[in-house]
């Protein structure tokens, strides 16, 4: 039987998976080139895979009784994706609609949205593994991968500076969305929700994954199940960046 990784070296191997949480569409999903009619492609799909229904994703694993420690995190995180009373008193899926509706896209555009097959395929493993005989591997995917980004490696590595008002309304204004395409910045309360909890929600993730999952075979399984999703997340980006008609440059 292999020998437990040590909590650095695990650590170490999911920060090695969210490092290569990168598309190289992004920089034009985050550019001045991108159109209003292919950034909603990209919104519907976002909006139908996972943002509208992550509050249940995570519900799901609370509701498979994981550890005392672990339920607390999850209950704040479900609270706050479900009422946003930790931040600005709306669920981050209304805020996510209010965002939309200064790009001047109709609510009833993300009614029945129709999930283009990478996007099923990806949204289908959520709804695989938050369901998972092992709690710790929905954690994993959830917490880690998909509210996680690629800056993983540096955010919880570093302390977290005071989210003062005018950090914060900086942050607003250089978003791509009022820099490129003429969001008021009233409509980008979903930023301001993710800056001032997500910090914390970054760490709770790591503490909750890394705490309980001791055996080799727990471990093993959590890194199995990531890889995977990110193979599944990098052909949903590839699919979405299809579908908008963009190409890599040689």
């Amino acid at each position: 039987m292999n020998k437990p990784l040590t909590r650095l070296q695990f650590r170490n191997h999911l920060l090695g998976i969210m490092d290569q949480k990168d598309h190289w569409a992004w920089g034009n999903f985050s550019g001045p080139t991108i159109t209003k009619a292919q950034l909603k492609i990209h919104y519907q799909q976002e909006f139908g895979v996972y943002v509208r229904d992550f509050p249940v994703f995570l519900a799901r694993i609370y509701g498979q009784n994981p550890p005392p420690d672990v339920r607390a995190m999850l209950a704040e995180n479900i609270y706050e994706e479900d009422t946003g009373r930790l931040s600005l008193g709306r669920s981050h899926p209304e805020l996510f609609m209010k965002m939309m509706k200064g790009l001047q896209y109709a609510s009833k555009e993300f009614l029945n949205i129709a999930l283009l097959p990478a996007s099923l395929q990806y949204r289908l493993w959520l709804e695989r593994v938050s369901v998972h005989r092992d709690w710790n591997v929905g954690a994993a995917v959830l917490t880690i991968f998909v509210e996680g980004s690629k800056n993983d490696r540096q955010e919880i590595r570093s302390t977290a500076k005071p989210m003062t008002p005018k950090r914060l309304e900086s942050i607003i204004l250089k978003h791509p969305l009022v820099c490129y395409h003429g969001v008021s910045p009233h409509c980008m309360d979903l930023t301001r929700a993710h800056q001032l909890v997500e910090n914390g929600h970054r760490h709770d993730a790591y503490k909750m994954v890394l705490t309980h999952a001791v055996t080799r075979s727990q471990q093993d399984t959590i890194l199995l199940a990531m890889r995977k999703t990110l193979r599944l997340w990098l052909k949903y980006r590839q699919c979405v960046a299809t579908a908008c008609g963009l190409t890599r440059l040689p």
